[in-house]
């Protein structure tokens, strides 16, 4: 049976356009949003419906939830969260005002969608859902990625809570955690306008600046492709009783299996693919040459 998904953030060539052109693959009647129209050129060429919708905007929710009541004959079944900014930088050298837009972005604007779009969902004859995406960084301290983890961590709590509150109504909430995925992630970090992240000259971590840099730049990580990883996602949520937490992407099995260890087992891969590792051997030999 069809279904009616609204997802956020579905520029062309991100998450959550991948996840717009597979579910409308799979049958389902989606509506993709952005706060940009011109970026969902792609999924209109596929026949997808597109609403514009500017997560930080009060008014463009307003907006956006009386043009989907129209569309829809005022219901809606699933509202997938997917609108997210991340953010790499040491956090002792963090522009506040960049950390706290993350938090915005990517824990308080969900949740202005939950319940802009709650009367819609409670109107739903096949079963509502609502599903977050959040990140492993969210069980996960990745270095240089500590205002985005900490983001993500709030928004997996606040998820868990959602859906105590939901289970009286019969609405699921699940929470969907995404490792690594090829997309344009890195393209919407520090500057928010495709700037790429790097550390300041007087940075305390210059003397590993160059491995330190290409992570946070993305350009080491392991990542699955954006088609392979919505189609799982699709497949995980098209089951009659999903789960309350999916995990998909690269690092997704290694991330979840270290949250049975004892805290810091991850400690030691996370530096070697951060950089510290290197920090680490160059204090250490520079502090051994002045003791000579």
């Amino acid at each position: 049976m069809a279904r009616t998904i609204l997802i956020t953030g579905c520029s062309d060539e991100g998450l959550g356009a991948a996840l717009a052109t597979e579910f409308h693959k799979n049958g389902d009647r989606v509506i993709a949003t952005a706060r940009n129209p011109a970026k969902m050129s792609v999924l209109k060429s596929q026949g997808i419906e597109t609403v514009t919708l500017d997560v930080l905007s009060e008014e463009s929710f307003k907006t956006a939830v009386e043009e989907v009541s129209r569309l829809t004959n005022n219901t809606l079944d699933m509202l997938i969260n997917n609108a997210g900014l991340g953010y790499s930088s040491p956090l002792l050298e963090a522009d506040m005002a960049k950390a706290e837009a993350i938090f915005k972005v990517n824990v308080f604007a969900p949740f202005r969608a939950v319940q802009a779009f709650m009367p819609l969902l409670r109107n739903s004859t096949k079963g509502a859902f609502v599903v977050n995406n959040t990140s492993i960084a969210s069980v996960t301290p990745v270095p240089f990625q500590g205002a985005y983890g900490g983001s993500k961590a709030a928004i997996a709590s606040m998820t868990d809570s959602l859906r105590l509150e939901l289970q009286p109504f019969n609405i699921r909430v699940i929470e969907l955690k995404t490792g690594s995925v090829t997309s344009k992630f890195f393209n919407n970090t520090n500057g928010f306008v495709g700037t790429m992240p790097k550390l300041s000259p007087e940075s305390i971590y210059q003397p590993a600046a160059e491995s330190i840099e290409r992570f946070m730049c993305g350009s080491n990580l392991k990542s699955m492709p954006s088609d392979v990883w919505a189609r799982n996602v699709v497949k995980d949520l098209s089951v009659s009783d999903p789960p309350s937490q999916i995990w998909r992407g690269a690092e997704t099995t290694k991330v979840w299996m270290s949250t049975w260890l004892p805290h810091g087992s991850m400690d030691g891969f996370l530096k070697q693919m951060t950089g510290l590792s290197d920090l680490e051997k160059k204090l250490k030999d520079d502090g051994a040459k002045k003791t000579k």
